[in-house]
């Protein structure tokens, strides 16, 4: 048999070398996460965590994301028809149960 010149392959090195990958990828994804969640955000209103990319505002101590805040400006900017709307509905309730109660 002829004996190679390459040195002995240890049979645990690529597992090794794997496992310090995955320590190292841990480690670096830890300092990630504790990096951004100094700027993380959660909407009060849908509970959704936001960071840089969305713009929100604080209200109070709570955080309000755009999207909430849209949907509530909407809200209020139509607020007067939801009020003709409920008063309108109540009057034709009781438009219709005075029509049904015959009279006597």
């Amino acid at each position: 048999m002829e004996e190679s010149s390459a040195p002995p392959v240890e049979r645990g090195a690529p597992g090794r070398r794997q496992l310090l990958r995955h320590l190292a990828e841990g480690k670096r994804y830890e300092t990630y996460v504790e990096r951004q969640t100094q700027e993380m955000r959660v909407c009060f209103l849908c509970e959704r965590i936001f960071y840089r990319q969305k713009p929100m505002r604080k209200v109070g101590v709570r955080w309000v994301c755009i999207d909430c805040l849209r949907a509530l400006k909407d809200s209020i900017d139509t607020l007067d028809r939801w009020e003709e709307l409920s008063t309108l509905r109540e009057a034709v309730e009781k438009d219709v149960h005075r029509a049904w109660k015959p009279e006597r």
